[in-house]
């Protein structure tokens, strides 16, 4: 018999939220190849979401019950623009110097990295003795072990299609050099994502309206890498939205890469909590790997295979901890996560 609708609808709604996020690495993979740039991807796409969100966050977060801005939440956003550009930019590129399956993979050291910069701000004290900071600690590591096998060992080929021509498929056959210098770019992507997580778990804890931080966010990011764009990359041919995929990446990437995505995963949140929305992310690894090998020519190879499945161990490990944890606080009937500003941020 199968689930009833109400239950249903979350697991539905995260499997489409993380099948969007997968195709955003597909379709801006594919743009870039055409010579658009990463920096005008992300100034053109960030643009759209800050116009999608802009009445739409002032819609469900009305002026009766919006929380007033100040100068300080204020550059609390743009901070958050900063990171989440920075975040952009390396991950783009780190993506279009690997394949899909790689930078899905590499998405799951997020939960990891967060952990450390939490312990190196004094956000996640250092209870060595407990179980769930033992299991955090040592799933980071495993995960970190993990990248490094993606990164560093590619191995045998696995699966490819082998009638796919390297014509129609530029990224055939990505050096060894492409690998490590896409995964470097795909860390620092994780590091500064991590950095986006923390910082907006402060704001969200003042200011707890999350469309209004998202439009700012992307409104910010817009200006940020149009900037980037026009110091960094002088040709304005790479402006351009022709051929049609250029627009059709840009379009899909406002719309479902962060309207839909983020309106679902926060919806998904709301309902289930923030560790249901998180054993979605290994599942990414499979629909990355079957839509990069069938639309993009990928060849999955066994350090792929094998690094993602060390990275997806770690990552539940470091949830299990976050679940334990969790767990603790409620049956203490402590504050919940990110409750005042004396007490410490558990992350």
């Amino acid at each position: 018999m199968g689930l009833p609708e109400n239950e249903a609808t979350p697991y539905v709604g995260m499997v489409l939220a993380t099948t969007a996020q997968v195709g955003l690495i597909i379709i801006s993979k594919r743009a870039m190849a055409t010579g658009m740039t990463n920096y005008t991807f992300v100034a053109y796409s960030n643009a759209l979401a800050a116009l999608i969100l802009l009445p739409l966050s002032l819609l469900v977060h009305r002026s009766s019950t919006r929380p007033p801005l100040t100068f300080s939440l204020v550059w609390g956003f743009f901070s958050l623009g900063v990171l989440g550009c920075l975040a952009q930019l390396t991950g783009y590129t780190g993506i279009n110097y690997t394949s899909a399956a790689f930078a899905s993979a590499m998405l799951n050291l997020i939960p990891g990295f967060t952990f450390i910069l939490a312990v190196i701000f004094g956000m996640e004290k250092l209870a060595c003795r407990s179980s769930s900071f033992l299991a955090k600690a040592i799933g980071t590591v495993v995960s970190i072990a993990g990248a490094f096998v993606v990164t560093l060992y590619k191995g045998p080929q696995i699966l490819t299609l082998h009638s796919s021509s390297k014509l129609n498929y530029p990224n055939f056959y990505l050096p060894q050099s492409n690998w490590i210098i896409g995964g470097l770019f795909l860390a620092a992507d994780c590091a500064v994502a991590s950095g986006y997580i923390i910082v907006q778990a402060l704001i969200l804890a003042k200011y707890p309206a999350e469309l209004i931080i998202v439009f700012f966010y992307c409104f910010f990011a817009a200006i940020l890498s149009t900037i980037v764009s026009l110091i960094v990359d002088r040709d304005l041919s790479a402006w351009a939205l022709q051929p049609n995929i250029r627009l059709f990446a840009v379009l899909y990437s406002g719309i479902f890469g962060s309207a839909f995505q983020v309106g679902v995963t926060a919806w998904c949140l709301h309902k289930k909590g923030p560790l249901f929305v998180a054993m979605f992310h290994p599942l990414g690894i499979v629909i990355a790997a079957s839509l990069g090998i069938i639309f993009l020519g990928d060849i999955l190879y066994l350090g792929i295979l094998v690094g993602s499945i060390i990275i997806v161990i770690g990552f539940y490990s470091v949830m299990w901890g976050k679940a334990k944890e969790v767990k603790v606080v409620e049956n203490s009937e402590k504050s919940p996560l990110l409750t005042t500003d004396e007490d410490p941020i558990r992350v």
